[in-house]
């Protein structure tokens, strides 16, 4: 073989076959190291991975936001009306503006009652306590509570009288948190010893807001007769 034909020959190797095989420069997104090989996969393998997949790519965010998707409007119930105002104001001789008790939601006569008082910026004694800020003075507080006491009283069954029902005494009264404008206080007065030969009844108070407690204390009640 002749050196031109050799040189011929071996500058055709060194081309030619190389470059028709030189691979096509990629991206560093789309480069793979390891070569795609064909996979037999069964159908349940398929789904099961699929599965996985959408599992683990759900995030915690969505599964609580599927759970709070009702509306913060429709998620609380409203109290209950076991006495309402108008049946309320027939047992209770007070009126504006000291009638402090809105709704009755429990009733076991002669026993106990829970009532709710609804303390709005438009009662009367916030513009002077305070006016820069509104807190439910402690004695309507106390007021309201014994007025509760008095729903659970003034019935046939204990005996009391509407026209000699007096509020008679308070011991070991405790404020624990101020009751300010927009919030609703809930009252639990609850008979503790009634002696009907003397016309006294000891009742317990505790008052709530939110499901803490704000304001505590003993009630004493005088119940006269109507003669």
């Amino acid at each position: 073989m002749s050196s031109n034909t050799f040189s011929h020959s071996l500058f055709s190797q060194i081309t030619s076959p190389i470059s028709n095989h030189r691979p096509k420069p990629t991206s560093l997104c789309s480069f793979n190291p390891y070569p795609l090989r064909p996979i037999s996969r069964s159908p349940v393998l398929s789904t099961q991975s699929k599965t996985s997949f959408i599992t683990n790519c759900s995030s915690p965010a969505s599964d609580n936001s599927s759970k709070d998707e009702t509306p913060i409007e429709l998620r609380f119930p409203a109290f209950p009306t076991v006495i309402d105002i108008n049946q309320i104001r027939e047992i209770l001789p007070h009126r504006f503006p000291f009638l402090l008790v809105d709704r009755v939601i429990e009733y076991n006569p002669g026993v106990s009652a829970v009532a709710i008082k609804n303390v709005t910026i438009n009662d009367n004694f916030f513009p002077g306590h305070f006016p820069e800020r509104p807190i439910m003075p402690g004695v309507l507080m106390v007021e309201a509570m014994a007025q509760v006491g008095g729903l659970v009283m003034l019935q046939p069954e204990v005996g009391g009288s509407r026209d000699n029902f007096f509020f008679a005494g308070i011991d070991k009264v405790r404020f624990r948190k101020p009751v300010i404008a927009g919030d609703t206080l809930v009252m639990r007065m609850t008979l503790i010893k009634l002696q009907k030969r003397f016309g006294i009844a000891k009742m317990e108070g505790k008052a709530y807001v939110g499901g803490e407690v704000v304001c505590e204390g003993e009630f004493l009640m005088a119940m006269g007769n109507s003669e």
